[in-house]
């Protein structure tokens, strides 16, 4: 076993080819790229996990995070495998193994996604032979208008859908007929959203978000050619299941919209707040268990970084600044990613002439 110096990681930049469009808010945001929509509109953060893109079979890393290492780019995995216990923690490696057991996500859309849901974990299970589901949340960073549309997400059926009914509107491919049995909801900068697997859902145009979520990629589609025209290959939609065992990951609970947005839509609440910064709970363990996050804005310098015994997934969403650890340290900007391993020393964050925000993402507890 190799052990890796106990130091923050900065990523390297994860692009990863979805169905739909989008990334050009996101190319701008991270470090200034050209603003242009393609269908690389997500970029994966302290991924273990590959991406299930139909065709692209023959691109064996895709999805999987690297690290910026003196050496050069190593892939994440490669430093778990030699020293799990160093970068993940004691306690995680005991419940997990060498699995990180979250994935993060910077996503930014330009067209609806197609309207899709995800297996909870029985169903991943017995559908796939896997442990983890795709229970996910979303922390909006911001907002466009594409088309005159404001953004939104569907989210959750509507009174009266039942499974007879929807498979009936997906063999028919009504588009109008699905979008209509879940509920539209405006979203706004700021929000927290958790969807819950199993739950029925959409992300509208123009919805620039952190998403954290469980670490898989199965994501079942009822929607055979997306709406800027895509035709998606039949795996895309069912993902292995075929055409009518994919309709056993939804659950078919209907609610009214005041009650799916009272149960998905989470208030972030401030932990601490002091002179030189402020931490908010954005997603607590007590909403989730299979993830959280918070916020550290750094006001003035410095701000002290408790060691944690396990690590987290850090995302710089504004400013510029330097996190420091005993014995070195790193300039961070508006764009960057971490993987922080536990137990670092005399961590700190500084912020340079403006705030500095860091968003940090937890595995499950």
């Amino acid at each position: 076993m190799t052990q890796q110096p106990n130091r923050p990681w900065k990523l390297v930049s994860n692009r990863v080819w979805r169905t739909y469009t989008g990334g050009a808010v996101l190319n701008q945001w991270k470090h200034g790229g050209i603003p242009e929509d393609s269908h690389f509109p997500e970029e994966w953060i302290a991924s273990v996990v590959k991406a299930r893109n139909p065709g692209r079979e023959h691109l064996t890393n895709e999805g999987l995070s690297q690290v910026m290492t003196e050496g050069g780019p190593r892939l994440l995995t490669d430093l778990i495998q030699a020293d799990p216990e160093g970068m993940l923690g004691e306690e995680h490696v005991r419940k997990f193994g060498n699995h990180t057991g979250v994935l993060v996500k910077l996503l930014d859309s330009a067209e609806r996604l197609t309207i899709q849901v995800h297996p909870d974990r029985s169903a991943a299970e017995r559908l796939f032979g896997s442990a983890f589901g795709k229970t996910e949340a979303w922390y909006v960073l911001g907002t466009r208008r594409i088309n005159g549309t404001n953004p939104y997400v569907l989210l959750g059926f509507k009174p009266g859908v039942s499974r007879t009914q929807w498979e009936a509107l997906f063999r028919r491919q009504d588009i109008e007929g699905m979008m209509d049995c879940l509920h539209k909801i405006e979203i706004q900068q700021g929000q927290v959203i958790l969807v819950e697997a199993g739950i029925p859902h959409a992300i509208g145009p123009g919805c620039f978000l952190v998403e954290i979520q469980e670490p898989t990629d199965y994501t079942i589609r009822v929607e055979q050619t997306t709406p800027s025209g895509l035709r998606l290959e039949d795996h895309s939609c069912h993902q292995g299941l075929g055409f009518h065992k994919m309709f056993d990951c939804f659950h078919y609970t209907p609610c009214e919209k005041g009650e799916i947005i009272a149960k998905c839509f989470v208030p972030g609440r401030v932990k601490e707040s002091q002179s030189n910064g402020i931490r908010t709970e954005l997603l607590g363990a007590d909403r989730c268990a299979y993830f959280s996050m918070e916020e550290l804005l750094v006001q003035r310098s410095p701000v002290f970084v408790a060691p944690e015994a396990g690590f987290r997934v850090g995302i710089v969403v504004e400013g510029e600044g330097e996190i420091r650890w005993r014995g070195g340290s790193e300039t961070i900007i508006q764009g960057d990613t971490l993987f922080i391993p536990p137990h670092i020393a005399e961590m700190e964050l500084v912020g340079k002439e403006s705030d500095l925000r860091l968003v940090s993402c937890y595995p499950p507890i």
